[in-house]
């Protein structure tokens, strides 16, 4: 067990949490190869789908079409643009509160932009507090981890955005408001110090791997699959780091659940 020292915010020391950092970045970058892959997949699989069938834009019946919310995670229709060529099921849905009305494989698409933007939009107002002096003293590296953090959920976010604008929808530039209402805001409302800060992104943390984790099993194609498996580790290793700074030693989960995993009826904007 890690004993927090004397005056210090969070149980590490300054050293353990630059290693911890740079690691992160490392894993991300690595990652991010295969993120840019999947995303170049998807649009030549967008482009060969508009060809075949003649016609300018995609179709929701022609990809990645069909989306049905069950409690606690997300199952999408198997459906796909193949030889198969199977309708979408009566029980096909849209998300909700999310104003472009997608389904499918684009609905979970949506929904991963918006966790990712309210990730980002969390680390920027606690990096804002920091730097106003609300959170009490915040040593250089914690506010180096926040930033780096920060900057790699803007990377899943762009790379989610992309998918969307290369099927001709709308990038998603709000955020996932059912989270936002459930975990962020409650938390904001007590936070005082760097320990609230690093409670409140390990929790976010951990709603993002799930929801990663839930995805990679109902996603029906296969380049949707391989995003989310290449950045769901990273969001793992987001919550590692953190658990190991607020002492939570050894880590409580040793695997990823799916528990308090966001589906695609979660609000956004």
């Amino acid at each position: 067990m890690i004993r927090r020292k004397r005056n210090q915010a969070l149980a590490v020391s300054e050293s353990e949490l630059r290693a911890m950092t740079a690691d992160m970045d490392a894993m991300h970058e690595a990652s991010m190869a295969s993120v840019r892959e999947a995303v170049a997949e998807f649009q030549d699989f967008a482009a060969d789908i508009r060809r075949d069938m003649g016609q300018a834009g995609t179709t929701r019946r022609g990809f990645l079409v069909g989306a049905g919310v069950v409690a606690g995670g997300l199952a999408l229709a198997a459906c796909s643009s193949s030889s198969k060529s199977s309708a979408p099921p009566s029980t096909t849905s849209t998300t909700g509160g999310n104003p472009t009305g997608l389904t499918g494989d684009l609905a979970v698409v949506a929904l991963a932009a918006s966790l990712e933007n309210l990730a980002v939009q969390t680390y920027q107002a606690g990096i804002t507090a920091a730097q106003t002096g609300k959170l009490g003293a915040v040593p250089p590296v914690v506010a180096s981890f926040a930033q780096t953090a920060m900057s790699q959920h803007k990377d899943h976010a762009a790379a989610w955005n992309a998918i969307l604008t290369g099927q001709g929808q709308t990038a998603v530039s709000g955020v996932n408001l059912t989270a936002k209402t459930a975990v962020v805001d409650p938390a904001v409302a007590q936070l005082h110090d760097v320990t609230g800060l690093a409670k409140l992104a390990l929790e976010l943390e951990n709603v993002a791997a799930a929801t990663y984790l839930s995805a990679i099993g109902a996603i029906a194609s296969p380049m949707g699959i391989k995003t989310a498996a290449s950045i769901e580790p990273v969001e793992s290793q987001h919550a590692a780091v953190l658990n190991y700074a607020l002492g939570n030693y050894p880590v409580p989960d040793a695997f990823t659940k799916t528990d308090g995993a966001r589906t695609t009826s979660d609000k956004i904007g």
